[in-house]
């Protein structure tokens, strides 16, 4: 059987991951909403395509300078955790007001050096892993990313009916 390229790749521990990511992502769009001082939510990487099986869930949060990420962290950790459980991963990648990409939610619950982290700045804030020199984000996707999740629903690409249906429906309706 000669399998496609993207099969290769995938070490998933579910057949169809798509929906329970989907799922998840909804779960930490809810609790991040509600967060003081995060401004836009907003769904990127291979989950905005119709990928059948991505590796992983990326979520662009924007927020106000000086937010306390405690809160936004645990929300992070709740869909990274989901995630894991399948054997797959999420990223909460954050930017500023401005537009400028200053970092990742750190995996980590509490802050102190570790071997693996990769964070530039480990523990000057609190629950940002400022990993620049390993992942970054285009000024481009950070403007106008794929799907914006809230405060509005705003569709860039051509929106996967999974999407539509799990995500951006029960997000319109008011969830």
């Amino acid at each position: 059987m000669r399998r496609k390229p993207y099969e290769n790749r995938y070490a998933g521990s579910v057949p169809e991951p798509r929906e329970p990511l989907l799922q998840a992502v909804l779960q930490f769009v809810r609790t991040a909403r509600s967060c003081d001082g995060v401004l836009r939510i907003a769904l990127v990487g291979s989950l905005a395509t119709p990928k059948p099986l991505p590796k992983d869930a990326d979520v662009l949060v924007t927020i106000e300078d000086g937010l306390d990420l405690g809160p936004l962290a645990t929300a992070g950790r709740r869909l990274m955790g989901t995630a894991q459980t399948m054997n797959l991963g999420a990223d909460i990648f954050l930017a500023d007001a401005r537009g400028d990409y200053i970092g990742r939610i750190c995996g980590y619950r509490e802050c102190h050096p570790r071997a693996l982290c990769k964070a530039r700045l480990c523990g000057v804030r609190q629950h940002l892993n400022d990993d620049l020199h390993v992942v970054t984000l285009s000024r481009e996707l950070i403007e106008t990313p794929p799907v914006e999740l809230w405060p509005e629903i705003r569709r860039r690409v051509e929106v996967p009916a999974d999407v539509e249906a799990l995500l951006l429906t029960p997000l319109g309706d008011g969830g």
